[in-house]
């Protein structure tokens, strides 16, 4: 579903502020893959995921997505063949727009627009159905403002606008970083949700270790924009944040240097 052959990217490069981003990156992800993405500041997560996204044409190397070569292709190009959720809850949605017109235009992303009611009464009823499984009490909530609601239900929102049109990719980037635990947990509790139901290929970053190895069926962590481990299936299964930082000792050669992954 995703293959990156040899990617690299370089920022300012030939500058003093030259930045090694990503370093000859190669990684497949089989259809159904949930694959969680965890590395210190710097490590290259972020570039990764926008590069995969088109935000950043890279150096050199190959992105496909579903079989189709996305290397060169422009990022509103590759948008309809993605789903993105962002760390900030206020990017996904439109504020000022209610709940039931977001998860519409949501539906209708890449399909020809016409003159017509923006929300039928059959999509209201969708919806309803749709944010009832998310247990957050919104299907009664359809007129409301999402510029109104919690960060959490933002993101639950964003959850559910990204992944309505069963995307060949879905990229979660940091999407749980700017709530407080308890949500956090709840967002990722419907993030899995979602997920198994619709079969989704997914890529999430976390900076939380225990929440890279709860979550999904492989874990990659990246340093100095290298992949320098990758575990999954029953191996990942079994894995402690202890083990985790002991396999990432010995490839590296150094100590993970995150405080923030390994104390969330």
């Amino acid at each position: 579903m995703l293959e990156l052959k040899h990617v690299s990217k370089t920022f300012n490069a030939g500058t003093i502020n030259e930045k090694v981003a990503l370093n000859d990156v190669s990684l497949t992800l089989e259809d159904g893959d949930f694959v969680t993405i965890i590395g210190g500041n710097g490590a290259g997560k972020s570039t990764l995921m926008n590069a995969i996204a088109g935000v950043y044409r890279v150096d050199c190397g190959s992105i496909s997505l579903d079989g189709q070569e996305v290397t060169k292709t422009p990022e509103y190009k590759r948008a309809k063949l993605l789903g993105r959720v962002f760390q900030d809850p206020m990017q996904g949605t439109a504020a000022d727009m209610q709940i039931d017109e977001n998860l519409a235009l949501a539906r209708r992303r890449g399909k020809a627009r016409g003159l017509k009611w923006g929300v039928t009464k059959a999509e209201k009823e969708e919806y309803k159905k749709a944010l009832s499984a998310l247990d957050l009490g919104l299907e009664t909530r359809l007129s409301s403002k999402v510029g109104l609601l919690s960060g959490g239900q933002r993101q639950a929102i964003t959850l559910l606008m990204a992944a309505m049109n069963d995307p060949k990719l879905l990229l979660l980037d940091e999407h749980t970083a700017a709530l407080d635990p308890k949500t956090a947990a709840k967002v990722l509790e419907i993030t899995d949700k979602i997920v198994e139901e619709k079969k989704l290929t997914t890529l999430m970053i976390t900076h939380n270790m225990k929440d890279a190895i709860k979550h999904g069926n492989r874990l990659i962590m990246m340093h100095e924009g290298r992949i320098v481990i990758d575990v999954r299936g029953e191996e990942k299964s079994r894995l402690t944040v202890e083990d985790l930082l002991d396999m990432f000792t010995k490839v590296s050669g150094t100590e993970f240097a995150s405080d923030r992954a390994i104390l969330s």
